[in-house]
């Protein structure tokens, strides 16, 4: 008897007020972030110990929003703006680590600039707790992701360079990291072409639509088959 997977995908579509509250909620997430990794860097550059996330809290978010100057964040929800900080406490967390030998290396966290359609690929329990990237949201190794297919012990996402060219770097590519965010992100395949539709199954395997030789082909790999030059 052969065992068959299935695999579901789904897309929202919000209506325009819904689009209106999203943009408001990422815009304040986005400022919070900011304001308090301007603090956080102020204290570093001095070489002051950093600012606790609680205090940071009551600072950029509980008082912000009685001066003028912040008084729009009470206009969104304060789940969103604490989740902001927790971000970059992850932020922290990998680069501190990456100094340490503990994971692979990545850059201090940066300004987030809404002109940057990169997204982070994260990881966290049910409750929100321990959060870890998986792919960072900015600087080295961040990726335009648009669609994400788990295993038990990888994520498989599918990124795509933005570009008004057509050319196989800005094509769909499949990369891969493992689940508990240990590694780095690795090229699926080297193939040229689309890589789309992507399919975890056990482990590393993964299958794909690809487009290298001009017709559609379903692909399937055991292993990701690393860094491309």
């Amino acid at each position: 008897m052969i065992g068959v997977q299935l695999r579901y995908s789904f897309r929202l579509y919000p209506n325009g007020p819904q689009r209106a509250a999203l943009a408001q909620a990422f815009g304040c997430a986005r400022v919070v972030y900011n304001d308090a990794l301007q603090v956080r860097e102020t204290a570093r550059a001095g070489g002051a110990a950093l600012p606790k996330t609680g205090d940071l809290s009551k600072l950029l978010i509980t008082e912000a929003k009685k001066t003028e100057e912040r008084a729009w964040l009470g206009g969104v929800s304060a789940v969103v703006l604490q989740q902001s900080l927790r971000n970059l406490d992850a932020a922290y967390r990998n680069f501190f680590d990456g100094l340490k030998g503990k994971r692979p290396r990545v850059g201090a966290p940066r300004y987030k600039s809404r002109k940057d359609n990169r997204q982070a690929v994260r990881r966290a329990n049910y409750d929100g707790s321990k959060l870890v990237d998986l792919t960072p949201g900015s600087g080295a190794g961040a990726r335009y992701a648009y669609d994400l297919t788990l295993s038990d012990t990888s994520a498989t996402v599918t990124a795509q360079e933005p570009d008004t060219a057509w050319r196989n770097e800005t094509l769909s590519k499949l990369w891969q990291v493992p689940a508990d965010g240990t590694g780095s992100a690795v090229r699926v395949s080297c193939n040229r072409g689309e890589q789309l539709f992507a399919a975890a199954d056990g482990g590393q395997r993964v299958v794909w639509v690809d487009g290298t030789t001009g017709w559609t082909d379903l692909v399937t790999r055991e292993r990701p088959a690393g860094q491309c030059g």
